[in-house]
């Protein structure tokens, strides 16, 4: 292959760009799932919490709702979903949105096979918090334990993935950090077979929190520290 001065000089401008944005040469071959947390309606049938488990729960569970603005979980995760899909499709990854209106009736188990079928490198699930505790405010990642006996094997990359978000969504948010809440639990965890998180992004419970949560603002600092975090797991998995 004969080397030109363009092409020489197109490479550069390559590096520069991608290393100014943060963005890893693998972006556009790497795929990420975003899961909105629930749905407009709940669905108490029962399913497994994972792969041969005795122990069931509700296939979708009907998520908490605003303390001021009346507003439902699954109408804040979806907003911040598509927010967060056309950020992460602008930096060149690609993606798969597990749902895109609210009129869906997607378990959790489905929801875990469709990012499986995908071929999506990464499964990241948004939800909101809540608690009988009304001070109760700030960010939290959720990822499987290590003796998780699902997907023990997904432990490190899963636990990775939940702090760099974590790490890069408090920072852009200015959020109180909870830290990341190791669980066995979790059906959409339970049945992933790639690197998953859920990422609660703050209380609808807590009044100051759940305003803050319904203004485009911070909306956008949410996705951005989203966003950010993804970039940096995906880095360092390719350094």
């Amino acid at each position: 292959m004969k080397i030109t001065l363009s092409s020489v000089l197109l490479l550069l401008v390559t590096v520069f760009f991608a290393g100014t944005c943060g963005i890893s040469f693998a972006a556009d071959n790497f795929t990420i799932a975003v899961d909105p947390g629930h749905q407009l309606r709940r669905n108490n049938e029962l399913e497994p919490i994972g792969p041969g488990a005795s122990l069931k729960k509700a296939k979708v569970a009907p998520g908490t709702r605003g303390v001021v603005t009346n507003v439902p979980e699954y109408q804040l995760t979806l907003d911040v979903s598509l927010k967060l899909r056309d950020e992460l499709l602008a930096r060149g990854y690609n993606v798969l949105m597990i749902r895109e209106t609210n009129d869906v009736n997607i378990s959790n188990r489905e929801r875990a096979a469709m990012a499986t079928e995908a071929g999506a490198d990464i499964f990241v699930r948004i939800h909101a918090d809540a608690s009988e505790n009304s001070y109760d405010i700030g960010i939290l990642a959720i990822s499987p334990t290590g003796n998780n006996p699902y997907v023990s094997h997904l432990y490190a990359k899963s636990r990775a993935l939940s702090d760099e978000i974590l790490s890069a969504t408090v920072s852009a948010t200015g959020a109180h950090e909870r830290g990341v809440l190791e669980a066995d639990n979790m059906s959409g965890i339970n049945w992933s077979t790639i690197p998953v998180t859920i990422i609660e992004m703050g209380f609808m419970t807590n009044p100051e929190e759940d305003r803050l949560m319904q203004t485009e603002e911070y909306q956008r600092k949410l996705v951005i520290g989203i966003a950010d975090g993804i970039d940096s797991y995906v880095n360092k998995r390719s350094e």
